[in-house]
């Protein structure tokens, strides 16, 4: 393997960051393309033909433009509607992101979880089958918002929004049957853990959110062992699929050790 290859982070926007800060914190040498599907954002409110015919497709072009020696999809929506199909296409590693309901179901005490997401995600049957394998003695409660999302993206361009947008979004959750049960909350859109504070802040009481991004971490390690990294990180490189301006992301994605930008 040669030392110079990348790992590759996918997402439809700047919420796969969250996954990429895990890896990051598990992988310091490792060289990082990071691709925000700007051209196709948002995600949460494409339908499933769209998103199963824009995925694989991208992924293979950037797979032949940067020759990674990973994928990780950091994006819930696209892994539960795309992953199958990038895996088939595709002839090297790929992580998805799913939502994180099986740890949520062991931290539950009140053993009633939120699913936070997008529209597309919440909706999807893998996450039925995720709850009826890990969450089977639990009420699961889910609400789809693509304005979390927009609050997110915004946030990490200096706009922390109004508390009260993310009470709105917060409600979509506690004011269902059942809903003032809740302590666990899984945040199975990348874009959320990034307002995890905001969120906590809207919530009617303490809770434990819980998100995918360590054990994709984790996930990564593993399948990387043994591989040789360049003896210091080289330059981050984001990619961006659209011509949107992305100068007030700038100091975020230096954050994330992303100085370099190109577009697809």
């Amino acid at each position: 393997m040669d030392a110079a290859r990348p790992l590759l982070v996918f997402d439809s926007g700047v919420g796969g960051l969250s996954v990429l800060g895990a890896i990051r914190r598990a992988l310091p040498p490792a060289p990082i393309v990071y691709v925000a599907d700007s051209g196709g954002f948002p995600y949460g409110t494409k339908s499933e033909a769209e998103i199963a015919a824009r995925v694989p497709a991208l992924l293979g072009r950037l797979v032949e433009r940067y020759r990674p020696r990973l994928v990780v999809i950091a994006c819930n929506t696209a892994s539960t509607i795309a992953l199958a199909a990038v895996r088939a296409a595709l002839d090297l590693p790929i992580v998805g992101t799913v939502p994180a309901i099986k740890p949520a179901a062991l931290a539950s005490k009140m053993r009633t979880i939120g699913v936070l997401g997008t529209d597309a995600t919440v909706r999807q049957p893998y996450v039925d089958r995720l709850a009826a394998e890990f969450a089977a003695d639990c009420t699961v409660i889910r609400h789809g918002s693509a304005r979390l999302v927009d609050l997110a993206e915004a946030a990490l361009r200096g706009d922390d929004g109004a508390p009260a947008d993310y009470a709105a979004v917060m409600a979509g959750l506690f004011a269902q049957p059942g809903g003032g049960a809740i302590d666990t909350v899984v945040l199975a859109c990348t874009h959320f853990p990034l307002v995890a504070e905001q969120l906590a802040a809207a919530g009617p009481h303490p809770l434990t959110f819980v998100d995918g991004a360590e054990g994709i971490a984790r996930r990564v390690t593993v399948l990387t062992k043994g591989q040789a990294w360049p003896e210091a990180a080289p330059e981050g490189i984001a990619v961006f699929t659209s011509d949107a301006d992305v100068g007030a992301l700038m100091p975020t994605l230096a954050r994330y050790g992303l100085s370099r930008i190109e577009r697809l």
